[in-house]
């Protein structure tokens, strides 16, 4: 059995099209999406549309949640929460009430057992959409965030943009990184496929290049709010 996982997008059609088409080369049996699929990207309509064509499990990023209800004080640094507000209302105003009400109804985690192996996936904690962990985090960090609500043999999660791998205490985790906006200074989108056979595992990142300038161009194109921050992010690859 071999599975794709794949995460925020962020309204990166463009990316998201390069990173399905390598999928299909991967021969993958199924494609699942561990949230943030619409916001802050130049085409979050067409970057939904993508993900609900798959017809297959996915789950709510805090972004997608964003979407729903607004961002709040406290939830970002002060100096950013004026204009990611205006970047809100300009995804909503993208969106129409059924894309919406999908995005309402999307559940926050997901546990599968697969070829006798229990995984434990969800967008940033298992009880959070919005707690970083982040790939510096001692094992015990690790440990206590990101494994204690079920036991798994794998937990996979998104949110922070940095795709890595590590083992804590007898427990496989993996960060998948981002589709539409990644922050680890490569500026090539990345998600992570999961090969399994009767009770083994193996987990690998893949990064596939895009039309970064394509999307540069979009964002200009449709006036985005933050378009030259957004644009930056793009390029280079990081959020600093």
């Amino acid at each position: 059995m071999k599975i794709a996982f794949i995460s925020d997008i962020h309204g990166n059609a463009v990316a998201l099209e390069a990173v399905l088409e390598n999928i299909h080369q991967q021969k993958v049996d199924e494609i699942i999406v561990l949230g943030d699929i619409a916001y802050r990207g130049p085409e979050p309509k067409r970057a939904l549309e993508m993900i609900r064509s798959l017809d297959t499990k996915v789950i709510k990023g805090n972004a997608d949640e964003w979407i729903l209800r607004g961002v709040e004080k406290g939830e970002v640094p002060d100096q950013a929460l004026s204009i990611m507000q205006e970047e809100q209302k300009w995804t909503v105003g993208q969106l129409d009430e059924e894309d919406i009400d999908y995005l309402r109804h999307l559940p926050t985690d997901l546990f599968l057992e697969v070829e006798l192996v229990t995984i434990h996936a969800f967008h940033a904690t298992p009880t959070s959409l919005f707690e970083v962990v982040l790939p510096e985090a001692t094992d015990q960090q690790l440990v206590e965030k990101l494994t204690k609500i079920k036991p798994a043999d794998l937990y996979l999660y998104g949110h922070i943009h940095k795709a890595y791998k590590r083992v804590a205490d007898g427990k496989t985790i993996l960060n998948l990184g981002s589709v539409g906006l990644p922050f680890d200074g490569i500026s090539q989108a990345s998600y992570a496929i999961v090969e399994l056979h009767q009770g083994a595992f193996s987990t690998s990142h893949v990064r596939v290049p895009y039309d970064t300038e394509r999307v540069c161009q979009q964002y200009e194109k449709v006036q985005y709010p933050n378009k030259e921050m957004m644009k930056n992010i793009i390029i280079t690859g990081r959020n600093d």
